[in-house]
């Protein structure tokens, strides 16, 4: 029989006529050894030092006991390894390894721990524009959003000569009153609607907005800011938007027309739109009830709108019918004949979005980006950002240093699980810091590739 479980010992099943027991009584020991391959992706990026410059300091630099890049830090590798709650580092401030990756294992009093509790985490969070007595740390929304962009620049060696921005808005459902939730009819509660924007695996926007507006709204803006800084470090690049129909709007379309810019974006169907493919939905029925299969045609037309478009503009209809019914979808687009044929356009390059569904997924569920649960937009606007730094740090591992090795596509979730979740003893004595991991770990190699191809990128 097990024994009973007395203070701080847990006893269990014996094996071989031992006793097992566990206690909370080892010392200086880390369940995120693995996060050190984090402090060295961060360092070959300059991503915590330059993130941090993003916020200004107004506190007595006299009082102050954590830096604004150790706050910045800790926050930032706390989410990328699953710690989405402030008061989760009322504990974390007294891990060893986190300590290390925030540069400072031990405090300047006696009484602090080497990081921040839960309370001075939060006054990153509580920021104002202008400071006050009690609000002295500030962060600049702009500096912000450049970074991010930057980053997603610098991770190329030479300009490529074509890339595509997928925009796409997401809900972000709140249980609370905070400011700037509203109800939304479509996802049925009341939400945030933020505006993502990726490049590929890279993430070059995160905004946060009411969910009282128009999907589309302010993507003209954050469009405009983004291809400006790109086209600035790279004056040739070809660059194409791609989202779904709710950003098939008139302003948006006619912005890119005028700046050289494509697009190729979903667009809601109606009767008249169903009607100019009504041949080619007649000859797919066909087909598909001698084949007993699912047939698709396509056809390529100029259409506009009754009221709301100032032009006619290229679309692209697939008639399919599938399982008995019509399926007829539509995109409009920039993009002229010679650049894709109708199905390629459709199959291979608008079909393609959907990979982004992927990493707005990584986002919320592997990085907590819906932890919107602060009184403000203004917070809430930080918090996502913090996520989506945390993002754009386990993406740079995945795209560095485990290019090649079984976890290339891995999901953050899953680098966190295998990689970064290694059980560690920790020895500090004056001359060093010694992470001892666990010898049975069973992903060594891949391990000791990332932190050799993460050295080769070292500032």
């Amino acid at each position: 029989m097990p024994t009973e479980c007395i203070a701080e010992l847990f006893g269990f099943e014996a094996v071989e006529r031992r006793r097992v027991e566990a206690a909370f009584d080892g010392g200086r020991m880390t369940s995120d050894a693995g996060a050190l391959l984090l402090s060295r992706t961060a360092r070959a990026m300059g991503l915590i030092d330059r993130f941090a410059g993003c916020f200004a300091d107004h506190r007595n630099p006299a009082l102050i006991e954590h830096e604004i890049a150790t706050l910045v830090g800790q926050r930032v590798y706390g989410i990328a390894l699953g710690y989405e709650d402030l008061v989760d580092h009322d504990q974390l401030r007294h891990d060893p390894v986190l300590a290390a990756l925030g540069g400072k294992l031990q405090a300047r009093r006696s009484s602090c721990a080497a990081l921040a509790g839960k309370s001075t985490l939060n006054r990153l969070e509580l920021s104002r524009v202008e400071p006050t007595r009690y609000h002295k740390i500030s962060h600049d929304d702009a500096a912000i959003e450049r970074l991010f962009v930057d980053l997603f620049l610098e991770a190329h060696a030479t300009a490529p000569a074509e890339i595509v921005l997928d925009l796409d808005a997401t809900d972000d459902p709140v249980h609370g009153e905070q400011e700037g939730r509203f109800f939304h009819g479509y996802y049925g509660g009341y939400c945030y609607l933020p505006l993502y924007v990726f490049c590929g695996r890279h993430l070059l926007a995160a905004k946060l907005r009411p969910a009282n507006i128009d999907g589309s709204a302010g993507a003209r803006a954050e469009v405009e800011r983004i291809v400006g800084q790109i086209r600035a470090r790279w004056p040739q690049v070809r660059i194409m938007l791609r989202a779904d129909s709710g950003f098939a709007r008139d302003p948006l379309m006619t912005w890119c027309e005028e700046n050289g810019v494509d697009y190729l974006f979903g667009l809601a169907r109606n009767r008249r739109l169903v009607a100019e493919i009504e041949s080619e939905l007649a000859e797919a029925s066909a087909e598909s009830a001698a084949t007993g299969r699912p047939a698709r045609r396509f056809k390529d037309f100029l259409w506009t709108t009754r009221k709301s478009w100032s032009r006619h503009r290229r679309v692209v209809g697939k008639a399919e019918w599938t399982q008995g019914e019509a399926n007829p979808r539509f995109v409009v687009t920039s993009l002229s004949e010679k650049d894709h044929d109708t199905r390629a356009l459709y199959e291979d390059v608008y079909c393609a979005r959907g990979e982004m569904e992927n990493r707005i997924k990584e986002q919320q569920l592997d990085l907590f980006a819906d932890r919107t649960s602060a009184a403000t937009m203004r917070a809430n606007q930080l918090r996502l950002w913090f996520a989506s730094m945390a993002y754009v740090l386990i993406a740079a591992l995945r795209r560095i240093g485990l290019a090649g090795s079984r976890f290339a596509d891995a999901t953050c979730g899953t680098i966190r699980l295998k990689l970064l979740k290694i059980g560690a003893l920790v020895r500090l004595t004056v001359r060093r810091l010694k992470v001892a991991m666990a010898s049975s770990f069973p992903y060594q190699d891949e391990y000791r590739s990332a932190y050799v191809l993460l050295g080769m990128r070292a500032r």
